[in-house]
């Protein structure tokens, strides 16, 4: 490989590390805007410092897995990340111009998959055990994130029956910044990795670095994450407003029981080492939290419209990646 089709490559990683944090910001923050906790410049900085932060906090045990549990690691070379990252990348700019919260992670593993059959020939290289878990999760993390998060606003509400909404809505003002931080913590610290992972690949390929994790440059750790903290700040607004207003109506106890009932749902299945999309969590667990005020609260239409979009996802951006990968093999 040549140094400046590295160079490139590298560059089209954190190009797509960008676009994650500004595609996928709007999930720790959108809750945060809709309510008013805080004011839209202060809500891109809190969780821009949040996704930077979590750099000193999680070991990088996802940058050293990515990409052994999806497809044989045997058949990815630089052709290959080539196209699964423009596949991600091209697939992360649609949904976020028409305001669709989609999954980033889910984009970079439908790339990797898409370019790696194309390449294969076949379907050969996929590893279901793995991958099956990542499409049976499409499903399943939502519905997590419904129950938790309805669950919460039932329990909430109970507590605080006999307060009025005013100094309830006071004192979870202050509980949602809590929620938004643990899950911009948990946003930056887990797909910030995804890239480091593959530029870590790119590094091996090149011959300049091993799989021993010192080997790995330390710039590439800071760039990573600055690119996904940069994202973050300059906002994805077109999703905050989808996520914020489109699907139900927030104030600031359900904002909150929305963030944590999302975090919970993160929490427990990182902790259960099941990959699942933090866009399916937080959305679940608005969908929860409206569903348990009123049925009728939710805008079921665009809930639909949103799961349609997530099916799509992996086999959108594989496609965009088969593609990118024949490019790649002509002019890389």
């Amino acid at each position: 490989m040549s140094i400046w089709t590295l160079a490139l490559l590298i560059a089209v990683a954190l190009a797509f590390d960008f676009m994650n944090g500004f595609h996928d910001g709007a999930n720790s923050i959108s809750t945060i805007v809709a309510t008013g906790a805080l004011t839209p410049k202060q809500a891109v900085l809190f969780a821009a410092f949040f996704n930077f932060a979590a750099l000193w906090i999680f070991q990088l045990k996802v940058a050293a897995t990515i990409g052994k549990g999806t497809v044989d690691p045997s058949f990815v070379d630089y052709y290959v990340i080539f196209g699964a990252l423009v596949g991600a990348l091209a697939w992360n700019i649609i949904t976020w111009y028409y305001g669709i919260p989609s999954s980033s992670s889910h984009a970079l593993v439908g790339g990797l998959v898409g370019a790696t059959v194309a390449k294969a020939g076949s379907g050969a290289p996929i590893v279901w055990e793995g991958f099956g878990k990542i499409l049976a999760f499409i499903i399943i993390s939502p519905l997590v994130g419904v129950i938790i998060g309805g669950l919460l606003m039932v329990l909430v509400s109970w507590i605080f029956r006999n307060t009025s909404p005013y100094q309830a809505g006071k004192f979870f003002k202050s509980g949602q910044l809590i929620a938004a931080a643990a899950y911009s913590l948990g946003h930056g610290g887990n797909d910030a990795q995804k890239t480091i992972g593959i530029i870590w690949l790119l590094l091996i390929t090149a011959g300049v670095a091993t799989k021993d994790v010192a080997t790995l440059p330390t710039w590439v750790i800071y760039s990573c994450y600055f690119a996904i903290a940069w994202g973050t700040y300059l906002g994805g607004w077109r999703i905050v407003k989808t996520m914020g207003t489109k699907i139900t109506k927030l104030n600031a106890v359900s904002g909150s029981c929305a963030s944590m009932g999302g975090a919970i749902t993160l929490g427990l299945a990182t902790l259960g080492g099941i990959p699942v999309s933090t866009t399916h969590t937080i959305t679940g667990a608005i969908i929860g939290v409206g569903a348990a005020t009123d049925v009728k609260a939710v805008r079921w239409a665009i809930t639909m419209n949103l799961l349609v979009a997530w099916i799509l996802t992996i086999p959108a951006s594989g496609l965009i990646a088969a593609i990118f990968w024949y490019i790649g093999t002509k002019f890389l």
